[in-house]
């Protein structure tokens, strides 16, 4: 009889003993796990301002091809509903709206230099080399386009191709970045082209390509 009671309480020391173990290795997955957990929310987050973030910039492109969008004001109530939208999703984000805008859509694909006397080889319009302004806004642009100089049309003019970039810096949710070396802000990028509707002329342009001087 005593041997069974013996075997009894060996067998509920035994119970404890587990129960302990399980604590304790729940005490070691824990972090692992939240840490996870952390890492797979933040990437769904991105994911999903990423997504929106698209496509807010191809409904603002396709808006923009109105002629009404080519003023400064209406460009500017245009990037103000983009800055708005994001914000809903990524609260204390930073929005930057840019503009390029070029003749065709072979110009915004190559992105080539306006033409110029590199006669120092530094592969930049500088030291008072002379360049040729194809585009009229009286610089030299490195990727052959036009940033909008002018106040009449800010996002170029009618046929041009227009190349509509946001970029949004925003906190992470978690704390995750200070783990992996990472940064505590996300920076994502969406970038849209589509041509502005031909009510007018390309007035943005110079009829005949300028020369110029490099600063």
């Amino acid at each position: 009889m005593s041997r069974i009671l013996r075997a009894i309480r060996a067998s509920v020391r035994c119970v404890r003993c587990v129960r302990g173990v399980t604590v304790i290795e729940f005490a070691i997955v824990a972090p692992v796990l939240m840490l996870l957990l952390m890492g797979l929310f933040d990437i769904a987050h991105n994911v999903y301002v990423k997504s929106q973030l698209n496509g807010l910039v191809q409904k603002a492109a396709r808006d923009s091809t109105l002629q009404d969008q080519s003023t400064l004001a209406g460009q500017t109530a245009l990037d103000n509903t983009v800055i708005n939208q994001v914000k809903a999703l990524a609260p204390g984000a930073q929005v930057l709206a840019k503009r390029r805008f070029y003749r065709n859509y072979d110009d915004a694909t190559a992105k080539v230099p306006e033409p110029w006397g590199d006669t120092n080889r530094d592969l930049r319009c500088n030291a008072n080399e002379s360049f040729t302004d194809t585009n009229g806004n009286g610089v030299w642009d490195a990727d052959g386009a036009d940033g909008g100089s002018s106040s009449t049309t800010p996002g170029g003019g009618a046929q041009d191709r227009t190349i509509y970039t946001v970029t949004v810096t925003y906190p992470r949710l978690f704390p995750l970045w200070r783990f992996i070396g990472a940064t505590s802000q996300a920076t994502l990028i969406a970038t849209t082209i589509l041509a502005n509707q031909p009510y007018a002329d390309q007035s943005s342009y110079a009829p005949n390509p300028q020369p110029g001087r490099c600063p």
